[in-house]
């Protein structure tokens, strides 16, 4: 723990360095100082950062020195023999006195294991060490530098594994030996009494006695002896699923690494765009301008991740609830291609300056759009026949949601890319049509969906009222479907349209109210399972966003709010609170509690933390300050402040933005190495495991030598 210690006092020093020790600091050297403490503070985090990887193989190579270092000869093994585990002694004494035979066993799964650098700095004119763009080039030099340690670090852990393995695999050669040529009666005497222990358990009778309990008035009938909550144990594992079809697995995987990538892609463009709002003289290429990449990033995030990621898990969930086989894998293949091929082919041309027009949202020109509407009509087929094939009388919530929200998918595809009525204001019509219709039909509708079946299953109780559930899903399909012209309030859309849209989305509130009741109580009586679960925190805040973002949505509708937030970054703020807040976090959750029952391996606790944390903090530290900036904004605007102004008094607020991004960022690459860990995982060998394992390999060998 010293070398920790020294490491403390180093972080304390450098982040005192530079700090003024009297009041009487000129100006100037202050302004001076801006572009050298960002310069360090470059510095110290590879300094730090590889302070921490030299520690952390320090500290697993004298791991693995105690092991080598281990008590030598008789004395070690009798160790390992103390240890045994009531299994390991039973598949000892039955090779020992020859009455079975040792299944192969399987390896267990480690577990656990503020300086201003935007474009309007008060650097001295001249310097280059201030400029924006020197400064953010010298960060991403520093990427592959620290991508390099990160890199180092993974394949140093990873040769220390193997030579780890290696060596508990010879010390259990050697255990196997010991077990082979010492005194058989001292050695079950010892196993014989460490079993005794571990097996025993109280009768469950030690208070209330043998005798049956006098009851004549009936009351211990009446107890209700069928438990609504099982106990379970602190972070239970999940279980593989009986009954999955091993090629429909395959399918799910792979939907899910795909989206999985998009979502790293398309938020790396994301982040390099909160980047430039601080340094927009960061790149002059015409395919990195701002106008590109911007379509760039939600249509990855949207066409490719979320859409990807939502398909993937209702491949599992709609066939699950119909009791009923998926009536075509190879549809869902067909699905797969097409959209991936869309997102790529998408991606490159709005690089390229090809675009629909200005279209928020289906900036894809509608020859690429066509390949992800026929994904999705494969998509409809596939699923309706399914449902039509259950074997159960009702069709469960889930699908109702999932399948209806394709069903408007296709819809409001077909609406904003059929141009016969998209002339004029009919263009601005359908503009608002298509991006609420997207947002709230296609990706709320089926994370919903994926809620009602994964949320029960999680906390191993039905929903708490089905009607609730046909309440939200039929008020949303009236409310939320006139609600897209509340984008264009006092503009030259008819008056009574922009009411329409206001009083939808004064009417959301019942959808969003049942919805979210229908959640919490859900959840009655279970609280205490979050802090023993790593999905339910993240349908918890799932659901506390999905009630704060749709009626902040129903908020910024009405005409007095309208005028002071919109054209501001509040609705960048309110975008992000619904499509990462609600649906990322509803999606995370579901696959969290889905690839573990598919592959059996779990991703690492900690990663998972780590993962969830840095999203939730990126997200607050995103969206809050953008909001409170972006309203004192609008106040400016009505207040009559020149525009420049309060572009120069926004910089802070995209600052936060660019922080909070990053950690979002961030995040993401947490979650990209569960999936891995939940994919191909590691092992590690149980000495005692594996010296079992090879004694009866040596007894097999014997009995057919002889």
């Amino acid at each position: 723990m010293s070398q920790f210690k020294i490491l403390g006092c180093l972080i304390v020093i450098i982040s005192g360095y530079n700090i003024p020790l009297s009041a009487q600091v000129s100006q100037e050297a202050t302004k001076q100082g801006v572009s050298t403490n960002g310069l360090l503070i470059f510095a110290f985090v590879i300094v730090i950062f590889a302070l921490l990887a030299a520690l952390y193989l320090y500290e697993k190579i004298i791991q693995i020195r105690k092991v080598i270092k281990k008590g030598k000869g008789e004395l070690r093994f009798k160790n390992y023999i103390n240890t045994f585990s009531s299994k390991q002694i039973d598949d000892y004494l039955k090779i020992i006195k020859g009455k079975g035979k040792l299944s192969i066993f399987i390896f267990l799964l480690i577990l656990f294991g503020g300086v201003p650098v935007y474009a309007q700095s008060n650097a001295v004119p001249g310097s280059l060490w201030s400029e924006g763009g020197v400064i953010i080039t010298l960060f991403l030099i520093l990427i592959p530098i620290l991508a390099g340690i990160i890199l180092i670090i993974v394949k140093i852990r990873g040769a220390l594994r193997t030579y780890e393995n290696k060596r508990n695999l010879e010390e259990a050669e050697q255990l196997a030996k010991y077990l082979r040529e010492t005194d058989q009666v001292e050695i079950e005497s010892a196993l014989l009494k460490r079993k005794q222990a571990l097996d025993y358990s109280l009768s469950n009778q030690e208070l209330s006695g043998m005798e049956t309990p006098e009851d004549s008035k009936g009351l211990l009938h009446q107890v209700n002896t069928e438990a609504a909550l099982p106990v379970v144990a602190l972070k239970k594992r999940a279980q593989i699923r009986p009954g999955v079809d091993q090629e429909l697995s395959k399918l799910i995987v792979w939907f899910v690494c795909t989206a999985t990538f998009w979502l790293f892609f398309g938020t790396t463009v994301g982040e390099y765009l909160g980047i430039k709002f601080v340094a927009p003289d960061v790149d002059h290429f015409s395919w990195l301008s701002f106008g590109r990449l911007r379509p760039v990033h939600t249509n990855s995030v949207f066409w490719g991740w979320a859409s990807l990621g939502m398909i993937g898990l209702g491949y599992y969930i709609v066939p699950r609830v119909s009791n009923a086989k998926l009536f075509s894998l190879k549809l869902g293949w067909y699905t797969l291609y097409l959209i991936n091929t869309t997102v790529v082919l998408g991606t490159l041309s709005l690089m390229a300056g090809i675009n629909n027009g200005g279209g928020e949202y289906r900036e894809y020109i509608w020859p690429i759009q066509l390949f992800f509407a026929i994904g999705l009509i494969l998509t409809l087929i596939n699923f309706l026949i399914t449902v039509r094939n259950r074997t159960t009388k009702e069709i469960y919530i889930s699908n109702w949601y999932i399948i209806a929200s394709i069903i408007f998918a296709i819809v409001i595809t077909i609406v904003a890319y059929v141009p016969w009525w998209q002339d004029g204001l009919g263009e601005t019509i359908i503009q608002g049509y298509y991006m609420h219709q997207g947002v709230g039909m296609w990706f709320m509708l089926f994370t919903l969906g994926i809620v009602y079946y994964f949320l029960p299953q999680q906390l191993n109780k039905p929903i708490y009222s089905y009607s609730l559930g046909i309440l939200a899903f039929w008020t949303q399909i009236l409310f939320y479907t006139v609600i897209g012209t509340h984008h264009f309030v006092f503009s030259s859309i008819p008056w009574w349209l922009q009411t329409t849209a206001i009083v939808g989305s004064m009417g959301m509130i019942i959808p969003v109210a049942a919805g979210t009741t229908n959640f919490i109580l859900t959840f009655k009586g279970a609280w205490h399972k979050i802090t023993t679960s790593y999905t339910l925190p993240f349908f918890l805040v799932g659901i506390i966003f999905y009630f704060t973002g749709s009626l902040q949505g129903t908020a910024e509708a009405f005409r007095s709010t309208n005028l002071i937030w919109h054209f501001t970054d509040f609705t960048v703020a309110h975008s992000h609170i619904t499509m990462y807040g609600i649906i990322n976090f509803f999606l995370w959750a579901g696959i969290y509690a889905l690839i573990p029952r598919l592959t059996g391996k779990e991703a690492p606790q900690i990663t998972v933390g780590a993962h969830f944390w840095l999203a939730l903090i990126g997200l607050l530290f995103y969206t809050i300050p953008l909001m409170y900036g972006s309203t004192l904004r609008g106040m400016m605007w009505i207040e009559g402040k020149p525009f420049i102004d309060t572009v120069v008094f926004m910089a802070p607020f995209w600052l936060w933005r660019a922080i909070g991004g990053s950690l979002m960022w961030l995040s993401h690459l947490f979650f990209a190495y569960n999936i891995y860990r939940m994919l191909v995982g590691r092992d590690t060998v149980d000495i005692r495991e594996a010296a079992v394992e090879k004694l009866n390999l040596s007894y097999s060998d014997s009995e057919i030598k002889n």
